[in-house]
């Protein structure tokens, strides 16, 4: 299975009030990362949590964050990152 995100490419997680489990927090909901690692296809949790079979299969990818992009008012250091793993239907890709 093949996956559209490349490393470096950079990306923004969808926004929403998707009813049900979701496993992407509020606090990264619609900022803007640059995809750190693919780190393969896995059955996806959102899905695995009504005990379904989580198919087809989902890519999932370790995305960083700047802290100044994520927490308003951020008083330390710009270079301060924080990284999570989404999966793809959760991000697009950004607008330069």
């Amino acid at each position: 299975m093949g996956h559209r995100l490349q490393i470096g490419d950079r990306v923004v997680v969808r926004t929403g009030a998707t009813p049900g489990h979701i496993r992407t927090p509020r606090y990264v909901q619609g900022k803007t990362g640059v995809v750190e690692r693919v780190c393969g296809a896995f059955a996806n949790p959102e899905e695995l949590a009504y005990g379904r079979a989580g198919l087809p299969a989902r890519t999932l990818y370790r995305v960083r964050f700047r802290q100044t992009e994520l927490w308003p008012g951020y008083r330390e250091s710009r270079e301060d990152t924080l990284d999570v793993e989404l999966y793809e239907h959760w991000l697009r890709p950004a607008e330069d």
